[in-house]
């Protein structure tokens, strides 16, 4: 190559490398906009309600000092804070479900629910719920709307079996799109199995399971946080240590495997984290939709990009973020009324992936770049 060649060319590759390195910048700085727009909403949901306490009283109880008004501070502690960390962890858990669950079965439409987890989930309250109504039995005697550990525990349950049956198939089946298929079925027979049990049951333990998929991040007391916490991190802690398969996974299964990926093995792990994040969700909050479909999304349009060492944290940040903010609007702030928790999910979500729908003219995804 003649030297008056080598400059343009050697120009041409400081000016790339110098655009690579402002992309980063710029997704570092996105990622600290989120932070502080995460902790921004987490305040925010402490100081707005039915009764509205000014930030710097909130401030004030978080650091250990003595609100203006007692009340104030059994407010913060007792209810809003417990709730604001179960709606952040929730988010977020789900935002990341989501995303790897997209990049697994290369579907926009896929999220932490695809695989049966939430319907074995509903299955597991449903028995414990509709049981009791049919058979006369004492077993959720004074069961309050969401607080009682045993839904959690009935969920729980009924998630892990779905979770144990979806990781035995996991293991043994080699296209994604089987696993896929199979999960749907694995939802369609729990679901099947709900409907009986809601078609024999009273109309009281009816209401009871239909308060319970409503959604609400009001059911975490502290004494369950200690079982919600651990598991919640445990799924994100997992998703994070999957970030170089999954970026392997975006341009197909085959090229993974060139890469010495073992894509049964993550595969497996992928989706024991996202059922460990869905499950846990589920089981505390209730089954709680669309954020696991539009927040990775919205990541991905606002980041410009789908490498999972920045779409994990993000996706976790934004999670965090829409939930607390969802949370805020269905409790109508200024009232005593609360809106269904998945209602307004929805009507945040779905105008989110329309519009980005549109945007992109087509369901078709880049997963790349």
């Amino acid at each position: 190559m003649q030297e008056a060649e080598i400059k343009p060319y050697a120009l041409e590759q400081a000016a790339s490398l110098q655009d690579v390195h402002l992309r980063l910048g710029m997704r570092r700085l996105l990622l600290l906009a989120l932070a502080a727009g995460l902790l921004g909403a987490f305040l925010l949901s402490l100081a707005v309600g039915s009764v509205n306490i000014p930030l710097g009283e909130i401030v004030t109880i978080l650091t250990g000092g003595q609100a203006s008004r007692a009340t104030w501070e059994t407010i913060v502690l007792n209810f809003r804070l417990p709730k604001a960390l179960t709606a952040l962890l929730a988010g977020a858990a789900l935002a990341v479900g989501g995303a790897q669950m997209q990049t697994l079965f290369r579907n926009p439409l896929a999220d932490p629910y695809v695989l049966g987890i939430s319907s074995g989930a509903s299955l597991g309250v449903a028995l414990v719920v509709m049981s009791a109504g049919t058979t006369g039995s004492v077993l959720v005697a004074g069961l309050g709307l969401f607080g009682d550990f045993r839904l959690a525990a009935a969920a729980s349950l009924g998630a892990a079996v779905v979770l144990a049956l979806v990781l035995v198939v996991a293991r043994r089946v080699q296209s994604v799109v089987t696993l896929l298929i199979l999960g749907l079925m694995f939802g369609y027979t729990t679901g099947a199995l709900v409907s009986l049990l809601v078609y024999f049951s009273l109309a009281d333990r009816v209401q009871i399971y239909l308060n319970w998929t409503f959604g609400s991040f009001g059911g975490v007391t502290w004494g369950q946080m200690p079982v919600f916490a651990p598991a919640i991190l445990l799924g994100l802690g997992g998703a994070f240590l999957l970030i170089k398969p999954l970026n392997a996974l975006l341009l197909g299964e085959a090229y993974a495997r060139s890469m010495g990926v073992n894509v049964r093995r993550i595969r497996a792990g992928i989706v024991a984290s996202t059922a460990l994040l869905a499950g846990a969700v589920t089981a505390f909050c209730g089954p709680i939709g669309f954020l696991g479909i539009a927040v990775p999304h919205l990541c991905r349009g606002i980041l410009g990009t789908s490498d999972h060492g920045t779409l994990i944290p993000a996706s976790a940040l934004l999670g965090g973020i829409v939930a607390l903010l969802a949370d805020l609007v269905a409790q109508v702030p200024g009232s005593q009324v609360t809106l269904p928790l998945n209602a307004v999910t929805a009507l945040i979500g779905a105008p989110v992936v329309i519009w980005i729908i549109l945007r992109r003219r087509s369901l078709q995804v880049s997963f790349g770049g």
